[in-house]
């Protein structure tokens, strides 16, 4: 038997007066009862009440215990009862892990929105498009683009991750129907990974089937809104994501030049980490999301891009 256990019993003796007595309270028979308190002054190696065939009365050793066992319940209880509430409360510090360029264009436009409807629950925010440990880190929910393969976690797509090669009407003047097929006739502007230094090949769908193409490097850089930008003032084309494209073809300032190409293989990804008990803060957060996201015409098996081109 646990010590928590033996304290619990202990503590039963000593308010109701006798083993029988603490027996029907905690629906045990009297002989285990004497048993537990015989176990507990065992392994103190003390006394901790004399005994009678209708009471006991405790020794001066069992009266400290006593004491000090009951404070030790007590503190307990209150603990449970604090985290309890705290997880089933919308309240407490909520760590969000986002992605640079899907944070700014999705995430943060919603921020406010979800502050006035949860105003207990304090956000702390960091960016990153690293992959970043959640468990090391204690962060509470991320959202990842791309590949999701840690199966520790939990992950909920938001929406699929659509590619799109874009041009700035500056750049399309006078020039013929781009197509995958005169991809390397044209500058482009390329996208390069920070972790891993891997340049990003660019996605082509012929005949219902995806492969890669690997055009020219004219231009390389390592930040999604600074390649959409170089896009827009005319200096070549560029493949984006729909998250990053989303802004500046909405202004104008970029255009479709060939259909969105979708892969199975990447997404984007809500993620928290397994709990058999997810706290209200995490559980409420997700909830708002999905419904944001879909409220801007994403599912977890469509985005706008369908519409374009």
């Amino acid at each position: 038997m646990d010590k928590l256990n033996l304290l619990k019993i202990f503590v039963a003796v000593v308010d109701r007066g006798s083993f029988v007595n603490a027996a029907a309270a905690l629906a045990l028979s009297p002989s285990a009862v004497s048993k537990a308190i015989t176990r507990l002054e065992q392994d103190l190696q003390i006394q901790l009440v004399f005994r009678s065939t209708r009471s006991i009365k405790l020794t001066s050793a069992g009266t400290d215990y006593a004491r000090e066992s009951r404070q030790i319940l007590q503190s307990l209880d209150d603990c449970e009862n604090r985290l309890l509430n705290e997880n089933q409360e919308a309240r407490g510090s909520l760590r969000l892990n986002l992605p640079m360029s899907y944070g700014r264009q999705y995430i943060v436009p919603l921020l406010k929105d979800f502050s006035a409807e949860y105003p207990d629950i304090k956000l702390n925010i960091s960016f990153d498009d690293g992959y970043v440990d959640m468990i090391e880190q204690a962060i509470d929910v991320t959202i990842r683009t791309g590949s999701m393969e840690d199966s520790n976690l939990v992950a909920r797509q938001l929406s699929p991750m659509d590619f799109l090669v874009c041009a700035s009407p500056e750049f399309l003047k006078g020039r013929e129907k781009i197509t995958p097929d005169t991809y390397d006739q044209h500058p482009w502007i390329r996208f390069r990974f920070r972790q891993s230094g891997r340049l990003n090949q660019i996605l082509v769908k012929k005949d219902r089937r995806i492969s890669y193409q690997d055009p020219r490097r004219d231009f390389i850089v390592d930040d999604g809104e600074a390649a959409a930008e170089m896009c827009a003032s005319g200096m070549g084309l560029v493949q984006l994501p729909h998250f990053v494209a989303r802004h500046w073809i909405d202004s104008g300032q970029i255009k479709v030049v060939t259909p969105y190409v979708r892969s199975s293989k990447f997404g984007v990804f809500m993620v928290y980490a397994k709990r058999q008990y997810l706290p209200a803060k995490i559980r409420l957060f997700t909830q708002f999301l999905e419904t944001r996201i879909r409220d801007k015409g994403e599912t977890p098996r469509s985005t706008w891009a369908e519409n374009l081109v």
